[in-house]
């Protein structure tokens, strides 16, 4: 369980709230290229996972144990990661470079790491247990992006303006504002408290033996990679659970990706309020993680993924009804006491989509167990994070494409809605084991 915990900054501060705005903004100084860079470093990272994730998942069900993988991916990760700090703003080329390469080799360790980690699960309790224990995992990874979130906001990044950080305090350790050393020390604070809570993993939860070298176990293990995917339209199960969760998971990383941006353009948030969303919905997502858990376990995997779609449908209509002047479609007067309105409706949707994403990905996760070959556990994760990469391009580009078409950044949210709903059409083909 403490492995979601010591991941999850890297989700919370390098790609969502600080790093990534920090780059975008700053190193580049041009949010348009900015964003379109650390658009290019996420998809190469993408394209890399999506075709080795597969390939050692099965080389590590040869082998057995799945710690020794780990272990590797946790340092290289951490190294990147950390090594962000000397990412300055205004970078010339060279420092650019470096930053971008930097985080896309964290990112690809940190998924790799992920996919070994999964694939541990079913080995660790009984079936009939594995909800609860996906839940409760999801639940305190949501609680360590929350408290290392708050770290940051309320001891190291400051307003450049004031030099005060969100609690009206200088940064701790003498962080300079002026090369915004707050925002580059999530690199060093991600990667030492991945090092640090991944610790336990190794010392007390047990792992598979490692298994006698077997002669040619590269070109089997491709072999039966290459046999999985090829069958997988013999197994209508698996095949259409695989597609369902790639879309609603890439519908889903559309919310996430595109909820700040959203919240700054059409509800015109400052920083500090953004921040506040986020603090919403990583205690929403705890919450939700571990009541899916729970539900996981007395209904089985399925009930919750179908609610928790139809959930986030419901919020992200919510949210393209919603703007400064509109709640519902319908329009608030100026300067009444409904004025705050779209505000706390939005908090309410940030709330909703942090309690669904959660309990949506922890069930994802056992229902994928129930879908897997025994023996076969890790490739199986394997083939979960390619259908999770393989087509992670198309939310942006469609929000992006029909936000261009409308000049409309609320009508730009709307194919993430699209995207869920044809997930949904899929979900009656997946068996799910009730408990």
């Amino acid at each position: 369980m403490l492995f979601d915990w010591a991941a999850q900054p890297f989700h919370t501060l390098i790609m969502t709230f600080i790093f990534a705005p920090y780059f975008t903004n700053t190193v580049i100084s041009d949010g348009v290229l900015g964003q379109s860079y650390w658009g290019y470093a996420v998809g190469a990272a993408g394209i890399v996972i999506a075709i080795l994730s597969p390939i050692l998942g099965a080389l590590a069900d040869s082998s057995g144990a799945r710690k020794p993988w780990i272990l590797i991916f946790s340092i290289l990760g951490a190294v990147s990661i950390f090594s962000l700090w000397f990412t300055l703003p205004n970078a010339d080329s060279t420092g650019l470079f470096f930053g971008l390469i930097a985080f896309s080799v964290g990112l690809i360790c940190f998924e790799f790491a992920a996919v070994f980690n999964n694939a541990m699960m079913p080995d660790l309790v009984p079936r009939s247990e594995l909800g609860k224990l996906s839940g409760n995992s999801w639940a305190l990874g949501y609680i360590g992006g929350l408290i290392s979130l708050i770290l940051m906001l309320g001891f190291m990044v400051s307003d450049p303006d004031t030099g005060k950080t969100l609690l009206g305090q200088p940064p701790i350790f003498g962080l300079d504002s002026a090369t915004h050393e707050g925002d580059r020390a999530s690199g060093p604070l991600t990667a030492i408290w991945f090092i640090i809570f991944i610790i336990p993993l190794f010392l007390f939860t047990p792992d598979q033996k490692r298994r006698k070298k077997i002669s040619g176990s590269i070109q089997k293990s491709l072999r039966y990679l290459w046999e999985s995917i090829r069958n997988l339209p013999k197994k209508p199960s698996l095949f259409a659970f695989l597609t369902s969760s790639m879309l609603y998971r890439d519908a889903l990383n559309g919310l996430y990706a595109f909820g700040g941006i959203y919240a700054a353009g059409v509800m015109q948030w400052s920083i500090i309020y953004i921040g506040i969303f986020g603090i919403i919905a990583n205690i929403a997502g705890a919450i939700g993680a571990w009541l899916g858990g729970r539900a996981d376990h007395r209904y089985g995997s399925k009930p919750v993924v179908t609610s928790c779609v139809w959930l986030l449908i419901i919020a992200s209509v919510l949210i393209i009804s919603t703007d400064r002047q509109h709640v519902l479609w319908l329009e608030v007067a100026s300067g009444s006491g409904t004025s705050s309105l779209p505000d706390y409706l939005f908090f309410i949707c940030g709330g909703l989509i942090g309690a669904a994403g959660g309990a949506l990905q922890a069930s994802s996760r056992t229902l994928m167990v129930d879908q897997a070959e025994p023996g076969k556990m890790t490739e199986a994760f394997g083939l979960y994070a390619l259908s999770g990469r393989v087509t992670s391009f198309i939310a942006p580009l469609a929000i992006a494409f029909v936000t261009a078409t409308f000049a409309s950044q609320r009508i730009g949210i709307t194919p993430v809605i699209v995207l869920f709903l044809i997930s949904l059409l899929l979900l009656p083909k997946v068996h799910s084991r009730v408990n």
